[in-house]
């Protein structure tokens, strides 16, 4: 009797299961990575079946209509493929995750507690790379408003400049991200400060000198009286002058349209980073966000019942240096966390 050669495919797919398991057997003795074990065994099973149990993928071919075997293992294999791409983009995230969140929290640590005793406005100013106008930002701010103390709280994202230095010179306390982080997550390191420091109002301002000091007074006003609890500056009810262009303006109205139809909201401007915050409603607030994160806290303020004011402000052209609004990806990085926010 002639033995029968061994088929080239079951042969190769063979080969690969060993590989497969290898790899996960040696992840795990290494990193002891559980996951990648459990993932490395049910794909070498996968594979072992398409030699031992044939029969099955025959039938997934029938009713694809798909004659060759192999054709069927090429589909289920780039399947597969796709899955394990995506988990390696969410260990990815995940890692990502926790060296901001190892960021921030060193970040924290750096920071001097105030004397307590004194209501406090906790105004975060995330700054990248603003050395040149930083000085002014933090000088123009009152002593006090409405009674309660000011306190100037920079977060230097990461800046390669005289940023921390130039801040600190005049009077604020600086912390600073070692790796940048983003507006958003610069954002949550001052917000965690203002908590920790129990600050009753945490006002958000830019770094550029777009946002005046002097209408820090109307912004806080109606959480100092009990009318709202979020107040947020709308250039587009007061005075424009940050030199967007037609394109940015319109995708601004547009997604500002999109939070008003999914929140019932009546606002006007959804980027704007001029507001206030009632101190004592920041831990209801679930952020995540890194880069894009005025609609995220916008809908995160409504879902949690904080009551939301608009008033008009005036926005100014930055005062120096570059722009740091990214160009690209604007449209997307709105709609995701728009719709991520949403859903959450």
């Amino acid at each position: 009797m002639i033995p029968v050669p061994p088929d080239p495919l079951d042969t190769a797919l063979l080969v690969l299961a060993v590989g497969i398991l290898y790899w996960g057997f040696d992840r795990y003795r290494s990193r002891f990575e559980r996951s990648d074990l459990l993932i490395a065994v049910a794909l070498a099973s996968g594979v072992l079946s398409f030699v031992f149990v044939p029969e099955a993928f025959d039938a997934i071919g029938g009713v694809l209509d798909i004659e060759r075997r192999y054709i069927v293992v090429s589909l289920l294999a780039n399947v597969v493929l796709l899955g394990f791409v995506f988990h390696v983009l969410n260990l990815a995230r995940r890692a990502s995750d926790e060296v901001s969140a190892l960021t921030r929290s060193l970040s924290v640590d750096q920071a001097p507690a105030t004397d307590g005793g004194v209501e406090t406005v906790f105004v975060v100013i995330p700054a990248y790379n603003e050395g040149d106008t930083i000085s002014t930002v933090v000088s123009s701010l009152p002593d006090s408003v409405r009674g309660y103390e000011v306190q100037p709280l920079v977060v230097s994202d990461g800046s390669a400049d005289e940023t921390a230095t130039n801040a600190a010179e005049n009077g604020a306390m600086v912390v600073e991200h070692p790796i940048n982080q983003g507006q958003g997550g610069a954002l949550k390191t001052g917000f965690e400060i203002a908590l920790e420091n129990e600050a009753a109002i945490v006002v958000t301002l830019d770094g550029d000198g777009q946002h005046p000091p002097d209408e820090l007074e109307r912004l806080v006003a109606p959480i100092v009286d009990d009318e709202a609890d979020y107040v947020m500056g709308s250039r587009y009810l007061g005075v424009d002058r940050s030199g967007n262009g037609v394109v940015r303006r319109t995708g601004i109205r547009f997604f500002t349209g999109v939070i008003n139809v999914l929140m019932n909201t009546s606002i006007t401007d959804c980027t704007n980073g001029y507001r206030a915050i009632r101190g004592s409603m920041l831990e209801r607030l679930t952020l995540t966000e890194e880069r894009f994160n005025a609609p995220e806290l916008i809908i995160e303020a409504r879902k949690n019942g904080l009551r939301l004011e608009e008033i008009p402000i005036r926005i100014e052209d930055r005062k120096d240096g570059d722009t740091k609004k990214p160009k690209l990806g604007f449209a997307v990085g709105l709609t995701r966390i728009i719709v991520v926010a949403w859903l959450r």
